[in-house]
């Protein structure tokens, strides 16, 4: 199923699908011991890993509840997070947004190309005690979500095999693999077709030549061994998406104040040092790593970089449709301009 179909489905009744490890009326209370939190992530991510471990650990030092944790998608697989932790099956869930952001449009305002073109001012808007994070909590909270903080990763790249990609031209007629919707209105702005698969899939379809290029960060590339295959990789603001950790507005709710409080302990601690962590793997293993395996990163000239900018403003039209709230997404664009 796609992806922006399966909280759709939820929706209408996917129930069934999540029965097996759905928790029972009224569970996933502190006092009923140990709550579930549950993740795609297994433990070879280097770069994202850390900021699960680190987000618990913040939690349990503040006096919060102990968890149970499933990763490597043990419990619920990368598209069931979501529909999942809204059924029981958990009450923490660790998520990248790229997953959801199209059942939930707020999320997107960090996903767009060129937001901020600045990784220390991207960083910066994605505090989850700032103004951004507090309105899209506002958003979510319609659908019994709170986010309680995330890692808002770096840039993603656009990936390529035979030609590298500097202006909206290179981009016609490639096939890239998009690991969510706003990286395929990204890649359809600039006149490529997106190809929607999972990151197992995306070895074989490269080598095959089923796909020409991806948009991923750095982390897809190594954790699959792309970098074998791939020969150009383009650094730009092209796309980027946060790792987060999410929980039922309602359960958080239902709280006392010091496990709540413990909570956003948890989610800051994700925010900074999980994203530390991860900003070190990426610069000291990952690119260098990258770059070893024969791929050459291309730097756009300014130039360049107008074009690709100005060919991906329609995706933030799109975006702005899809959340239909003009009056927050101008908020959000503000918040982002002048972070």
């Amino acid at each position: 199923m796609h992806r922006r179909g399966f909280l759709t489905a939820a929706a209408l009744g996917a129930a069934g699908v999540l029965a097996g490890c759905a928790a029972p009326a009224g569970g996933g209370s502190p006092a009923d011991g140990p709550v579930r939190a549950a993740t795609y992530i297994p433990k070879s991510y280097d770069d994202l890993y850390p900021g699960v471990e680190v987000t618990l650990d913040a939690v349990g030092r503040a006096g919060g509840p102990a968890f149970d944790l499933f990763d490597g998608g043990t419990l619920l697989g990368a598209e069931q997070l979501l529909p999942g932790l809204l059924l029981g099956a958990a009450d923490l869930v660790f998520q990248t947004s790229s997953y959801v952001s199209s059942s939930f449009p707020a999320l997107g305002a960090m996903e767009l190309p060129f937001g901020t073109e600045d990784y220390a001012r991207h960083r910066r808007v994605f505090d989850p005690d700032g103004p951004l994070v507090a309105l899209v909590n506002e958003q979510l909270a319609e659908k019994d979500v709170r986010l309680l903080g995330g890692m808002p990763l770096t840039y993603e790249y656009f990936w390529t095999v035979d030609r590298p990609v500097r202006r909206p031209e290179d981009v016609a007629g490639l096939r890239v693999r998009v690991a969510g919707e706003i990286e395929g209105e990204t890649v359809k702005a600039l006149g490529g077709a997106p190809v929607s698969m999972g990151s197992a899939e995306v070895f074989e379809a490269l080598q095959r030549g089923t796909i020409d290029g991806m948009l991923s960060y750095l982390g897809t590339v190594v954790s699959r061994d792309l970098q074998s295959i791939l020969r150009y990789g383009t650094r730009c603001q092209i796309g980027s998406y946060t790792f987060d950790a999410y929980c039922r507005r309602s359960w958080y709710d239902a709280l006392d104040p010091g496990l709540r409080a413990a909570l956003d302990a948890g989610g800051r601690a994700l925010y900074r040092e999980g994203t530390a962590t991860m900003v070190a793997v990426h610069q000291d293993q990952y690119l260098p790593e990258v770059v070893r395996g024969g791929v050459e990163i291309v730097d756009p000239t300014p130039d360049e970089l107008a074009a690709l900018r100005a060919a991906t403003e329609p995706v933030r039209a799109r975006w702005e449709a899809a959340l239909g709230r003009p009056a927050v997404s101008a908020r959000m664009a503000e918040i982002v301009r002048t972070a």
